[in-house]
């Protein structure tokens, strides 16, 4: 506890952007919930533009509003 969950359109990120991104939502992370930085799990799953309507818009952005803190503005 806590895991993130990050789905994205396809994007080269080199193992440097990924390290810093990794740490800066660890760190984010650790402040909110005041947690040791061992307990934080981050997975990040590419998803093709083709799909996202169908594998995330729908089922995770429409279908399940009530925990969304951010919503896109599309």
């Amino acid at each position: 506890m806590p895991h993130v969950s990050i789905k994205h359109f396809p994007t080269p990120l080199t193992i440097d952007q990924e390290t810093v991104l990794v740490e800066e939502l660890t760190a984010a992370v650790q402040k909110a919930f005041g947690c040791d930085e061992g307990v934080v799990s981050i997975a990040l799953e590419p998803v093709a533009e083709a799909d996202w309507n169908e594998r995330v818009y729908a089922p995770e952005i429409e279908g399940r509003k009530d925990l969304l803190r951010k919503t896109p503005n599309y």
